[in-house]
């Protein structure tokens, strides 16, 4: 965390409180400050680029990134494709106006096509759902921590064209190649910032808070490829309390975070998280600080038990995504080269 900020006495009872910023805009002017800094001498780049999605993460990025450079020399990339929420692009066209910034829109689908995405997507689904086609369509989800200790064993929900909803496991192959087809949308994303960060000498800004950074929540190569990301030390919780005091517009800080990736409406709870952010961002404060389970359940309105098998999901996902933290390895060290 930055400067002590953020910094809570361990002795206080733990509440819901542990996650308040006391000063916001001391917070927000040091992280413009340091986000100076990094883009102008170690990057030597004389802006940034931010991809717009519609939500709170890049919605403070943009925020963030006015107040270090200026509405000049920020620029926004809004980057829909068939499967795009058009709110998406709604509220990241109002972001772009409240903050004066000028923007470009990429439509990543005729590239996606090209690239086998699409098909890849709907072969992996057809092995559990031989008729899924043209009207379908679908989202992965995982079983409730809260139920018991789950096996970490995805299952896709298709809807028919009729409504009618059904779920079934994933095999292990099928998975991975939907998941593998499906992270295309985030790299080709990456490499579209990269192409307008080259043409204006300006920087890439990753968007990721702290509980996507810590759980792995992002793909190598793309959504976790940044030259910079101001707010990985931010919890999602201080992303919309930062957001809001810095003048986001409320319709963005309103919206519930969702992947925006699949046909199917899907929360990140039901993708990824153990539970919702608020709680989730509660749970990581709490284990990160050694808290007991006993002082999180009651605050949380869960069992201990419960808590604990959150506990131990964290832990899980930290070593299972450790390899997209990795940066490229060498057999031999290379000497640094220092100019």
């Amino acid at each position: 965390m930055g400067a002590g900020c953020m910094r809570q006495s361990l002795a206080m009872t733990f509440s819901r409180d542990a996650l308040r910023i006391a000063d916001l805009t001391a917070e927000a002017d040091r992280i413009a400050k340091r986000l100076r800094e990094l883009v102008t001498v170690n990057h030597r780049r004389r802006g940034l680029v931010v991809g717009i999605s519609g939500g709170i993460d890049s919605a403070l990025c943009t925020a963030l990134a006015v107040r270090a450079f200026g509405p000049e020399k920020v620029h926004g990339i809004f980057l829909p494709e068939r499967v795009s929420s058009s709110e998406s692009l709604t509220f990241g066209k109002l972001l772009a106006e409240r903050f004066g910034i000028q923007t470009t829109t990429e439509d990543l689908a005729p590239a996606l096509e090209a690239l086998g995405c699409y098909k890849r997507q709907d072969d992996a689904i057809r092995t559990v759902f031989p008729d899924y086609g043209d009207g379908w369509k679908s989202k992965i989800v995982i079983p409730s921590i809260l139920e018991g200790d789950r096996l970490n064993i995805s299952r896709v929900t298709v809807e028919r064209p009729d409504g009618t909803q059904e779920s079934k496991a994933l095999p292990l192959s099928a998975y991975l190649l939907l998941v593998a087809a499906t992270n295309f949308k985030q790299r080709l994303r990456t490499t579209l910032e990269y192409f307008h960060a080259d043409r204006l000498n300006y920087a890439v800004c990753g968007t990721p808070n702290r509980l996507e950074y810590d759980q792995g929540f992002f793909v190598k190569g793309g959504d976790g490829l940044a030259d910079v990301k101001p707010i990985a030390h931010l919890y999602k919780t201080q992303v919309y309390a930062m957001a809001e005091a810095l003048g986001v517009p409320e319709e963005i800080c309103r919206r519930s975070p969702t992947t925006d990736t699949f046909s199917l409406p899907q929360g990140q709870d039901e993708f990824y998280y153990a539970l919702p952010y608020g709680e989730m961002d509660l749970c990581l404060w709490a284990h990160n600080h050694q808290v007991p389970a006993a002082e999180v359940a009651p605050v949380l309105g869960i069992t201990e038990a419960q808590v604990e098998r959150v506990f131990k999901d964290i832990e899980a996902k930290r070593r299972a995504t450790l390899p997209l933290h990795l940066t490229s390895l060498l057999i031999d060290p290379v000497p640094e080269i220092v100019k």
